[in-house]
């Protein structure tokens, strides 16, 4: 009987690392495909699409800070190249500690645009990141 129980819960645990496992990795590229929209974004469509993302900005902006958004855009490019890797990785230790890294640079730029651009940057990018490193963790 106890072997019974033992390979029940060892199937429940199973399931539920597949579970977590599959939900990481969704989030993750999630995260990935919103930080090719911000290259998309910054990189290409500053000056046409940057005033309807940004509407507290003046549309004077985004025609000379098109340069320096392009350069951010550069970046987000590189933290979605990073999250897109780690999860191509197959060795399992490897790929969480790929992913950790790219997520907390997340984190980071997402902390520091809510602080210096908009406030909506932590719901949008920190938060969502935070939840990917608790569940890559747990």
């Amino acid at each position: 009987m106890a072997g019974k129980k033992h390979a029940a819960s060892g199937a429940t645990w199973l399931c539920y690392y597949y579970v977590m496992d599959t939900a990481t990795k969704l989030l993750i590229g999630i995260i990935a495909v919103g930080h090719i929209y911000f290259l998309w974004l910054e990189m290409f469509a500053w000056t046409s699409r940057g005033p309807k993302a940004f509407p507290k900005l003046n549309e004077s902006f985004f025609k000379i800070t098109k340069v320096l958004a392009a350069n951010q855009g550069l970046y987000n490019g590189f933290l979605a190249a990073g999250l897109i890797w780690s999860l191509l990785i197959k060795n399992v230790a490897w790929s969480q500690n790929v992913a950790t890294f790219f997520l907390i640079c997340v984190v980071i730029a997402g902390i520091y645009g809510a602080i210096t651009v908009e406030r909506k940057i932590l719901f949008a990018q920190t938060i969502p990141a935070l939840i990917a490193v608790t569940l890559l963790i747990i």
